[in-house]
């Protein structure tokens, strides 16, 4: 990270910039340099070394600045003009800039909407021919541009790009542009530069509505709002045409259709009919507004969505979830651009405006990633909007009390929690767990949203007009979604025949409220669960998120009856998931209470509640700009009341000036760079790579399921538990891998430090009962219970047993743990520390009982809470590492070699006619085995699972787990114990998975040999 810069507003937001912080190679400095900042093309220099991490986002260390001539040409042409006092321009034009910027105006424009409108102003009135050559040159450079972004069998489109920053105002611009067209169409009707017919484009629902404020007979609308023209001009712009859509209706739909849009988005299929309207029906029904207007303008909202891909798109290397998000990307675009273009055959377009915070190409256009538009004409972006105070501060872990110097963990969880979250494939999670980290995470985000949230109640109890704070959490599918939101706000769960409430774990955003022994639903649901995708393009819910949200739909739709005047008889659960959604943060609407919302996949664009303060990302992030789009989601003010600034430069000069006050939005697991690079994660390969798969044919006949073990238990069958404890029963407590202390910081601004306070607050009595808790319903399910795999226990645990399991508990936290700096006992309420704790009482009552009990107990597993089966299915990616092409034995494409070695032992198993099938357990397979060293959980991954005929035929295989010995290890006798006395005997215990075996080969020539010796056949 750069250097901490406490105060980063250095500009007026009504003038324009005129000192900028200096960049460096390594980042932004609080070197301050007099001037505007350039508008440059960032692109990363990229590491020397191929790393193999998918859908992970390596910050490049250092970049290269390149010019961008067109933006900073016209900016200087333009900036020209308006010294001289805008010479040439229709009267009616003069009129409106000079009262866009008169002294006095109640609500004053920002420099960056003037800029925006100023450009497009001078391309359209002066350029052509009132700046002779300079203005000829740069109309020339753009058609160039927009030439060259055009395949050659397309009609060419006339796209001005105006880059902003989320929160700087580009609703405010449309007005402007709609306002300046228009009165000058009305004043010459003759004149062919103007137009007063306008389609406004944009992505989703929610910015649909939104903009309705563009309507001159809207209410609310912009254009007397922020006075933006007179009551007599607001009559001349009610006889405009204004028609706002999203681009789903470009979609070409049959007579009786109306839905199913955003499946065919995704697929690109759309059905054969004779019924089916043309191009020109198409445009017919979006602009039948317009009746007989031609050459319109049209204005692109988020205009990022709307590009013509490159014919050689097909050639870039995109697997996973990058590729299926590019194949996304691209299909949108697409119906987009083919709807402007019908529009272009059947009434003409004079221009496009497109106004966008991030107009850049990404992975899957056939452009470099990160590319700016060509055909953008002004720029001002995330830095400057900071610079200036227009938009908030976002602010990113910087440290934290970990051992991992310099890579807090917060920063960029999913590549510490991600293989840990169930893959949205299967649903075989345990509700109401999380990983320690991703626990740990969300108690420290909310632990500063909570000061947050003191503030406000303050602000309220004062009497001042006030809402919430929002905290977000994006999450990377559905099954996650519904995970962290259970773990937030609550669930049903049923014990011992009945359904009963858990309360969530943050109180401050739980659904479920319990007043001493009443616990029922919140009468205000507190957090908000939604499909943002899916309800800003007008499709149905899917039934897996309708489920998931079932509780929280009933309780709105409840609320909404109460309501004068409302009912629910005509509302789907979309429209009110969707009213919710857009009244977040406003006040006597339906979504007034919510201060939660949790999210499956993208926040969509639009939605742009001003209180959000507090941003978690759970899922990849494969480039910077997807980091952006997420965090623009938090950067609008809450306040925009000036103070005055005095700052003494560095010649000892001093500037005065008003600007907003700083306000800050936290930021976790989202590892956004301030500098605005280009590209994605700059790796150079230098070899070509092998495209790993799973062969589909062949998972029939060599397909491979497997446990995936969180640890061991014993089945005790004595009903009275003693403990004996010893070295192997301590555990120490410290901050090496879970954090409880991060601090924030942005590139700009004051630093912050979040702490688990309310974990702290947690008494050491509730932690004891905790964790005896822990240990009856882990180890002690009433007998003949036995885990179902990743689900519940089947029936009621000895809860007979629980006084004593708390008095051995307590024993265990008095004499057996040790708590190092900025630890205590509260820490073993995280849920991974919580088990190891449970693990270590358990053991000492197996140790005790031992000595006691006439029948040994029964050794069984313990399986992941949230990915308890594995298999061989669903493998893909690219790898520059040495590979070797498999055979029918082999589920996968190839065999990956670490080393050379393990190529040797894949090519002796295919020639052994007992092997059926073989993998190598490669990181994709997610295959580990735990076990004890040191005194610490750790996770071993073996070489290979082979599944052979030893004699029983093929309706009884045996599965073997075989290691090949490299180097000698500290830990390699704990592993190989770990196998040999826990995981194969659990497992063979548990009955579910067949026969399991454990063969270690010392000499990987002696592969063939050793494991028949070990198996003991021919």
């Amino acid at each position: 990270m750069s250097v901490i810069i406490k105060n980063p507003i250095i500009n007026s937001p009504f003038s324009i910039p005129q000192r900028h912080f200096s960049l460096i190679h390594t980042g932004i400095t609080d070197q301050i340099i007099t001037g505007r900042r350039q508008s440059v093309y960032i692109s990363p220099i990229p590491p020397p070394k191929v790393k193999n991490k998918l859908l992970a986002l390596e910050l490049p260390n250092d970049y290269r600045c390149d010019d961008n001539p067109l933006i900073n040409g016209l900016r200087e042409r333009v900036g020209v003009w308006r010294q001289l006092g805008y010479p040439s321009v229709t009267a009616t034009t003069r009129r409106l800039l000079n009262d866009w910027q008169r002294d006095g105006r109640n609500k004053r424009l920002f420099f960056c909407q003037l800029e925006a409108v100023e450009t497009i102003i001078y391309l359209t009135e002066i350029a052509p021919n009132k700046d002779g050559n300079q203005g000829s040159y740069w109309l020339h450079q753009l058609r160039e541009r927009n030439a060259a972004a055009t395949p050659d069998d397309q009609p060419l489109l006339n796209r001005m790009a105006c880059k902003m920053a989320t929160g700087s105002g580009k609703t405010v611009v449309m007005a402007m542009l709609i306002a300046w067209q228009a009165l000058n169409k009305h004043a010459v009707r003759t004149d062919k530069r103007f137009t007063d017919a306008f389609l406004i484009v944009c992505p989703g629902i929610t910015i649909r509505d939104r903009l309705r404020v563009l309507l001159p007979s809207d209410p609310e609308n912009y254009y007397r709002h922020l006075d933006l023209i007179s009551l007599a001009d607001l009559d001349i712009l009610g006889s405009a045409k204004i028609v706002i859509t999203n681009y789903h209706a470009f979609m070409l739909r049959e007579s009786n259709e109306a839905a199913g849009l955003t499946k065919r988005v995704l697929t690109g299929k759309r059905p054969q009919s004779a019924f089916e309207e043309t191009p020109g029906q198409m445009v017919k029904r979006v602009c039948s507004e317009f009746g007989n207007k031609r050459h319109i303008i049209v204005i692109n909202d988020e205009a990022h969505h709307c590009y013509q891909s490159k014919p050689n798109t097909e050639n870039e290397k995109l697997t996973g979830e990058i590729k299926r998000e590019a194949a996304v990307r691209a299909a949108e675009a697409r119906v987009w651009m083919n709807g402007l273009k019908a529009v272009q055959h059947k009434l003409g377009i004079k221009a496009v405006y497109d106004l966008s915070a991030t107009p850049y190409f990404l992975a899957g256009s056939g452009y470099k990633e990160g590319e700016l538009f060509q055909w953008v004409v002004s720029d001002f972006g995330l830095i400057d909007a900071i610079e200036s105070g227009i938009v908030k501060v976002p602010r990113f872990p910087v440290d934290d009390n970990t051992d991992d110097l310099g890579n807090p963990l917060c920063r960029n969880l999913w590549q510490v929690v991600g293989k840990q979250l169930p893959s949205g494939k299967k649903s075989d999670y345990t509700t109401g767990q999380l990983p320690d980290t991703l626990h740990s995470a969300l108690r420290l985000l909310y632990g500063d949203y909570e000061r947050e949230y003191c503030a406000y109640q303050k602000h309220l109890a004062a009497g001042h007009s006030v809402m919430p704070p929002i905290f977000i959490v994006v999450c990377s599918n559905t099954t996650v979604s519904k995970l962290v939101f259970d773990w937030i706000a609550g669930y049903e769960k049923t014990v011992a025949g009945q359904t009963v409430l858990v309360p969530g774990h943050l109180p401050i955003f739980s659904n479920v409220k319990a007043d001493g022994q009443d616990v029922g639903w919140a009468a205000h649901p507190n957090s908000l669960l939604i499909d943002s995708v899916r309800l800003e393009s007008g499709e149905a819910l899917t039934d897996e998120f309708r489920q998931a949200a079932a509780n929280e739909i009933a309780e709105f739709k409840l609320e909404l009856r109460q309501r004068p005047g409302r009912t629910t008889d005509q509302l789907t659960d979309e429209d009110i998931l969707r009213e919710v959604m857009n009244t977040v943060g406003k006040r006597n609407k339906l979504g007034e209470n919510i201060k939660c919302v949790v999210s499956v996949s993208m926040l969509t664009e639009g939605w742009d509640t001003n209180t959000v303060t507090h941003i978690m990302g759970i899922r990849a992030f494969s480039t910077q700009l997807l980091c952006e789009q997420v965090i623009g989601r938090g950067l609008r003010r809450m306040s925009y009341d000036l103070i005055p600034y005095r700052m003494t430069l560095a010649d000892g000069s001093i500037a005065e000036f008003d600007a907003f006050p700083a306000e800050y939005a936290e930021i976790y697991g989202v590892p956004f760079q301030f500098i605005p690079m280009a590209g994605g994660n700059g790796e150079l390969v230098k070899h070509a790579p092998t495209h790993v798969i799973s062969v589909n044919e062949r998972q029939t006949s060599c397909g491979i399921i497997f446990p995936r073990l969180a640890g061991y238990r014993y089945h005790l069958p004595a009903e009275r538990v003693t403990a004996q404890f010893t070295a192997s029963s301590q555990l120490i407590l410290n901050t090496q891998h879970i954090p409880t202390q991060v601090e924030m910081a942005p590139v700009i601004g004051a630093s912050h430090i979040h702490t688990m306070r309310d974990l702290e607050m947690r008494r050491e009595n509730e932690v004891a009962f905790l964790l005896a808790k822990l240990v009856l319903e882990t180890y002690f399910p009433q007998a003949p219970t036995e885990y179902a795999i990743g689900g519940k226990v089947a029936n009621e645990f000895k809860h007979w047993l629980y006084p004593q399991l708390l008095t051995i508990t307590r024993r265990w936290l008095q004499h057996c743990v040790t708590y190092q700096d900025q630890t205590g006992p509260q820490l073993l309420l995280l849920l991974d520390l919580a088990h190891t704790a449970a693990e270590r009482i358990y053991q000492a009552i197996i140790n005790g009982n031992q000595q006691q009990a006439d029948d040994a107990p029964i050794l069984l597993p313990i399986f992941q809470p949230h990915n308890a089966i594995g298999d061989t299915n669903g493998v893909n990616y690219f790898t520059v590492r040495t590979t070797y092409s498999t055979s029918e034995k082999c589920p996968l494409s190839h065999v990956v070699g670490d080393s050379h070695w393990e190529i040797i032992v894949a090519k002796t198993l295919e020639q052994m006619p007992e092997v059926n099938a073989y993998v190598k357990a490669i990181n994709q397979l997610d295959f580990s085995i735990p076990y004890t060293y040191a005194g610490r959980a750790r996770q071993y991954f073996p070489d290979f699972i082979v599944r052979i005929d030893d004699g029983y035929g093929d309706a009884d295989l045996l599965n073997v787990v075989l290691e090949v010995s490299g180097d000698q290890r500290d830990d390699k006798d704990a592993k190989t114990a770990t196998m040999q006395t826990l995981w194969i005997p659990a497992v063979n215990n548990a009955k579910r998975f067949g026969r399991w075996a454990f063969v270690e080969v010392d000499e990987r020539h002696d592969v063939m040999k050793t494991v028949r010796e070990e198996l003991r056949y021919e």
